[in-house]
């Protein structure tokens, strides 16, 4: 009674993991699918320098220091994979800090000035004709949309890397379960040994040495 009962748990247990397998293989081949299919209906297309070279040389003119460069090209690509949206993102914030100066979002002053530097007196801030109240720095609007964009394509990248996760998982589970189920039902059974071979096994076992 005792193995029929394992038999059984056995057999439930293996087709739970052979079934929790093809469905993670399939939400994980999905979701991979919807993000490659939503990047490319923005129509997203590397520029001309989103090359390791080109952009290197942008950073060097613009004065940028110790700042992590791109190491790969989408030049011209469309982008419709998680990897390409991170690159794009990458030559997105380099850009981005072109026209910052070099500056992050934390480190520009809030309101703009006539001399384009920036201040954090309101006072002495370019007003608005109309209300009169200060300007804000038009740089760190650069660095919002940026950070919105870029997020967004880093997003993308790390859902691919969750479906593909996904459907290695999918892939273990199922083989565990598979395993497990052959296991259970004795499909695999050990070879027995040839009779001749138990007997001299015994026989050697069993003589006594001489003295």
């Amino acid at each position: 009674m005792k193995t029929k009962l394992s038999n059984y748990g056995g057999i439930v247990a293996a087709i739970v993991l052979i079934v929790f397998g093809i469905a993670s293989i399939v939400v994980g081949a999905n979701g991979r699918d919807t993000v490659r299919s939503n990047l490319g209906k923005e129509l997203v297309v590397g520029t001309p320098d989103m090359t390791p070279t080109a952009i290197a040389a942008e950073a060097k003119a613009a004065g940028l220091k110790n700042v992590a460069l791109p190491t790969k090209s989408v030049a011209n690509q469309t982008i419709n994979t998680g990897a390409e949206a991170r690159t794009f993102a990458q030559y997105m914030r380099i850009h981005a800090l072109e026209a910052t100066g070099g500056q992050t979002y934390s480190q520009m002053p809030r309101y703009a000035t006539a001399d384009g530097k920036g201040t954090n007196d309101a006072k002495a801030a370019t007003k608005n004709p109309k209300t009169g109240q200060p300007l804000d720095n038009p740089a760190r609007n650069v660095w919002i949309n940026e950070t919105a964009l870029s997020t967004a394509l880093n997003t993308s990248y790390f859902a691919e890397n969750v479906a593909l996760f996904s459907v290695v998982m999918g892939v273990a589970l199922l083989l565990t379960g598979i395993g497990f189920l052959v296991l259970t039902l004795g499909l695999v059974r050990v070879p027995a040994r040839r009779s001749g071979e138990s007997g001299a096994q015994a026989s050697s076992a069993t003589a006594v040495p001489a003295v």
